[in-house]
């Protein structure tokens, strides 16, 4: 791909939130899953999704990239229909990076080539510029001495920070993350929510669903709190937690706090 045909920010509509939900529903059978979702997370904010098991949270955020296809409404990417017909979501899916749990990596490159292999085969990076880039990125996020170690060789938290710098090679628009501390031991924790801190400091767009209560309050600009396939409440950290308006969010808040 030449540099003519990648995506920047200038081609996605000016003045438009960088993800949108617009009456968004989604069933998996007769499960109504995701109910009416109206969401919109501007450029430079981090909204952190929270909410019980099975309301809906991870399959909010695969939508994003239409990894989960919707059956009403619209999810827009820079104010562009990622779930208009003929539109082409591959392009779309470069300007979203994604986080999962389980880290996903390929168990027979290194770090660095699980980095590198995006940018080259995707837009078409030289191997040189790609492993320069990936280099650097894995240096960020504190692995630089790791760039050759495949993933069996490394820690969970290891792993998911490998798993990030290889989201970031591809110099995503907005970053998704779905639970991506919870299959890691305590103490590895902090190091991830490290990384995703210091990427919200740098104004990276970030939607973020967690169980991490704590990273929520100090890093979110916004948290959303979804229950039964519909966001229930919705507003600023310390308003949120500290004066909940639903009986859900008190109920929910009384839970994890």
């Amino acid at each position: 791909m030449s540099d003519a045909d990648e995506v920047t920010t200038d081609d996605l509509a000016a003045g438009q939130p960088m993800v949108e939900f617009d009456g968004v529903d989604k069933f998996f059978g007769s499960a109504h899953v995701l109910k009416d979702i109206d969401l919109a997370v501007e450029e430079q904010e981090v909204v952190v999704v929270v909410g019980p098991s099975g309301s809906g949270k991870s399959t909010l955020l695969r939508c994003v990239n239409r990894l989960e296809e919707i059956q009403d409404g619209e999810v827009r990417i820079g104010g562009e229909a990622i779930t208009a017909p003929g539109v082409d979501v591959n392009r779309l899916r470069q300007k979203v990076g994604m986080v999962f749990q389980h880290f996903n990596l390929f168990p027979h490159k290194t770090a660095l080539q699980n980095v590198t292999l995006a940018p080259v085969r995707v837009r078409g990076l030289s191997e040189a510029a790609a492993r320069q880039r990936g280099e650097d990125l894995l240096g960020e996020v504190g692995l630089g001495d790791q760039l050759d170690s495949f993933p069996a060789e490394l820690s969970g938290g290891q792993k998911q920070r490998v798993a990030i710098a290889r989201a970031l090679a591809m110099d995503p628009d907005v970053m998704l993350f779905d639970e991506v501390t919870s299959a890691l031991d305590p103490e590895l924790v902090g190091e991830v929510l490290g990384v995703m801190r210091g990427l919200a400091e740098e104004g990276m767009t970030m939607l973020v669903v967690t169980h991490e209560m704590g990273f929520a309050r100090e890093v979110g600009d916004r948290v959303v709190l979804m229950s039964e396939g519909r966001i229930v409440e919705e507003g600023p950290p310390d308003e949120f937690f500290d004066h909940p308006e639903t009986d859900r969010a008190k109920k929910f808040l009384q839970r994890v706090l």
